[in-house]
């Protein structure tokens, strides 16, 4: 049985996945996604994510149908079911048809003929019951995890963010140049300011990846957020980038302090030579290095050091769905650990008077607050800067757009922190905390 291009490539992309063998923005950037069409590519691309994103609701809109709903399944068994399912339930202009019998290809493709008349006959009972079948954004996570938010944020807010998390996020490039923006332009992209950053643009319409700009590397998508994680930064003469890659912050820094003698450090030798690639073009002002951030050797060395640590990506998980599905309540205490061993390096490598910036793209307190607090706790030569002074001085310095210092303002905590809540500016989320080395 024939099945479509986009659909094949989907398949295989969530195979991939499920086995924990690579992450799908990763993979739907690949060369199998690449070559082909514009059309199969967004729709290899609206399957895979929203697959992920709705595979908890998923999984029991298809268990309801299954003779035995405790029955374990075949990896490629399942991944045939949820896409059959997502695009019958989901996606209002594919035909029944087409989800049903590639869905049904997909499994004797993968050596399941047996097992792909099941997957015929549950799907058809999917596609009859599928009237007034609402999906609850709730539904889509793990119930541990929503319970958290409600506990931290509330009950409405934990809606709100599981709502978003169930959405395509916005495309956000960075634009510097207006020539480079009038190219853009005339390239038949639509264009729309930033929430928060002059630099930001958000992408309407149109291919931005198609562009001569693009592909030059005159402009680059990234996050709104991202962005003013490195604009908060601030300037430097001697800059550290704790743990640089991709390199996009890095990008920034080096663009607002063009004098600054910049060191860009990253622990995965195969991430640093993706790092080292994209920097290539300012190797005369970044020094890409290989190194731990929690074992970093600079002992009062540099007036800004960012450290934007790994962490659970909670706060991505519309642009990274499967997180959810890997992440446990136990790997907080982990994250905790490393991300205070690397504020401890940042604050050591820091002279008296220079900045520390600590940002996570989580939305857990044990990896924002309670790892800033921690730190502090035995630090006697570092303190809080209230974020409201940083915001005040981008405005001053005309970072932001017009409203942007009164909507980040709104976002700060009682104790001077920065969170922005996903979707709640166009952005993930993100939290900052703002520190300042002292004489001890």
């Amino acid at each position: 049985m024939a099945v479509s291009p986009a659909r094949k490539a989907a398949f295989e992309i969530l195979l991939q996945v499920e086995r924990g063998r690579a992450h799908s923005d990763d993979l739907l950037r690949g060369k199998a996604v690449v070559r082909l069409s514009v059309q199969d590519r967004h729709l290899t691309t609206a399957l895979v994510l929203g697959v992920l994103r709705w595979q908890i609701w998923l999984d029991r809109q298809v268990r309801e149908h299954l003779d035995r709903p405790k029955a374990k399944l075949d990896v490629e068994v399942q991944i045939a079911l949820r896409l059959g399912a997502f695009q019958l339930l989901q996606m209002e202009r594919i035909p029944a048809h087409a989800a049903i019998d590639e869905s049904v290809g997909l499994a004797k493709q993968a050596g399941h003929r047996f097992a792909a008349r099941m997957v015929n006959a549950v799907l058809r009972k999917v596609a009859g019951a599928s009237r007034g079948v609402a999906a609850n954004p709730e539904a889509a996570y793990p119930a541990w995890m929503v319970e958290r938010w409600v506990q931290s944020y509330g009950a409405e807010v934990a809606r709100l963010i599981c709502s978003d998390g169930q959405t395509e996020p916005a495309t956000t490039i960075r634009v510097t140049d207006l020539q480079v923006e009038e190219e853009l332009r005339q390239a038949g992209i639509e264009l729309e300011p930033g929430h928060l950053l002059r630099a930001a643009r958000v992408v309407a319409a149109g291919d931005v990846s198609a562009t001569a700009a693009f592909r030059e590397g005159r402009v680059r998508f990234q996050d709104e957020g991202s962005q003013l994680i490195a604009e908060i930064a601030g300037r430097g003469t001697s800059i550290l980038d704790a743990c640089a890659a991709p390199g996009g912050k890095t990008l920034i820094l080096a663009e607002r302090n063009p004098r600054a003698r910049i060191v860009a450090c990253e622990a995965s030798p195969q991430r640093l030579a993706r790092l080292r690639e994209r920097l290539a073009a300012r190797a005369g002002q970044i020094e890409c290095r290989l190194g731990d951030a929690a074992a970093l050797p600079d002992v009062d060395t540099y007036d800004l050091v960012l450290a934007d640590v790994p962490c659970s990506g909670t706060g991505t998980l519309g642009r990274n769905p499967e997180i959810r599905h890997r992440l446990k309540a136990e790997d907080f205490v982990r994250h905790f650990e490393r991300q205070a061993a690397i504020l401890h390096a940042a604050l050591r490598a820091a002279r008296t008077g220079g900045r520390v910036v600590y940002s996570t793209c989580s939305l857990e307190p044990e990896e924002n607050e309670a790892v800033v607090a921690d730190v502090l706790k035995g630090q006697q030569a570092a303190r809080i800067v209230p974020m409201q002074d940083r915001i005040a001085e981008m405005n001053a310095e005309g970072i932001l757009v017009e409203e942007g210092a009164e909507r980040l303002t709104s976002c700060v905590s009682p104790e001077g922190h920065l969170r922005l809540l996903p979707g709640a500016f166009g952005t993930d989320g993100f939290f900052v905390a703002l520190l300042e080395t002292i004489a001890s």
